[in-house]
C-alpha cells in the first residue's frame, strides 16, 4: 500500500494518530514526532513528504477552532513572523532533495533532541524581547530555514511565545495560524521541488485521517487533563525518538565519509 507492505503501513497510520493527538493536546510537536518515528523506516525524504498534508489540514482546523475573526487577529498580530516562515522556507526547500539522507536525518534529529532535552530539564526557552519586531523577523527567519528542508518550522515559534509571556488559549491560535500559514508556503514549495508528486502525495493524503482523528481526541485530552503532565511524557518520547534519528545520522554518514 503507497509503496509500503501492510505492517509498516498501519505503522505510519498509528504514529499519525498519535501526533494527531499530541497536538490536539498542547498545539505542537505533530511533524516533530511524525518525522522522528516515519524517520526510522521510510526515507528522509518520502518521511517529510508524508507529513505535509496531515500538518497542512491539523493546522486548518486548530487555527480556526475559536473562529475566522480571532485567527485573523492573531494573524495580524504575528504579521512579522509570518512574513519570514513565508519567505524563507521556498528558499530552504529548494535544497530537500539535494542534500544527503543523512544530514537531513541530523537537521531533523538535532533541534529535536535539543528543544525536548532543555525542556525536561526545567530550562526556560524565554528570551529578553525588547524588540517584538526584531524577535519575530530573526525567528521566523530561522524557522522558515529550518522548515523548508525539514518540515518542522515550530520551535522559533515557541521560544518567542514563551519569551512574551502570551496565554494558553492565544499561544494554542497562534501555533496554528503560523503553522497553517507555513504548510501552505511549505506544501507549494514542495510540489516545485518535486518532494511532494504523483508517488508521495497519495499517502500523504490518506494519513490525514487519522491525523484529524487523533487530533479530536486531543482535544478531549486538552480539555480535561493535567496538560503539563501530558507534555513532559511528550518531550521525553521526543528525546527517544529525536535520538534514534541521530542514530542512524551517524550510520548514515558512516559509508558516506
Amino acid at each position: 500500500m503507497f509503496g509500503l507492505d501492510a505492517f509498516h503501513f498501519w505503522i505510519a497510520v498509528a504514529i499519525t494518530l498519535f501526533s494527531g493527538f499530541v497536538k490536539g493536546a498542547i498545539g505542537f510537536a505533530m511533524p516533530m514526532i511524525m518525522l522522528a518515528a516515519l524517520g526510522s523506516f521510510l526515507p528522509a525524504q518520502q518521511a517529510v513528504a508524508a507529513v505535509i498534508l496531515p500538518v497542512l489540514i491539523t493546522n486548518i482546523r486548530q487555527a480556526l477552532r475559536q473562529g475566522w475573526g480571532p485567527a485573523w487577529q492573531t494573524t495580524v498580530a504575528w504579521r512579522w513572523h509570518v512574513g519570514m516562515v513565508v519567505l524563507f522556507i521556498p528558499i530552504s526547500a529548494f535544497f530537500a532533495t539535494r542534500i544527503p539522507q543523512w544530514l537531513m536525518y541530523a537537521l531533523i534529529g538535532l533541534p529535536i533532541t535539543a528543544f525536548a532535552l532543555w525542556q525536561i530539564m526545567g530550562r526556560s526557552l524565554a528570551l529578553p524581547v525588547h524588540h517584538r519586531r526584531v524577535m519575530e523577523i530573526v525567528t521566523g527567519a530561522i524557522g522558515g530555514l529550518i522548515g523548508g528542508i525539514s518540515g518542522i518550522w515550530g520551535p522559533p515559534l515557541l521560544v518567542l511565545l514563551l519569551s512574551l509571556h502570551i496565554p494558553k488559549d492565544e499561544q494554542m491560535r497562534a501555533q496554528g495560524v503560523v503553522f497553517f500559514i507555513g504548510a501552505i508556503a511549505l506544501t507549494g514549495a514542495h510540489l516545485q521541488s518535486g518532494l511532494l508528486n504523483a508517488q508521495t502525495l497519495p499517502f500523504s493524503a490518506i494519513l490525514v485521517i487519522p491525523a484529524l482523528i487523533g487530533m479530536w481526541l486531543g482535544y478531549l485530552a486538552h480539555d480535561r487533563l493535567d496538560v503539563n503532565q501530558f507534555r513532559r511524557w511528550t518531550l521525553i518520547l521526543l528525546v527517544l525518538t529525536g535520538a534514534n534519528l541521530l542514530r542512524r545520522a551517524l550510520e548514515l554518514a558512516g559509508p558516506a565519509m
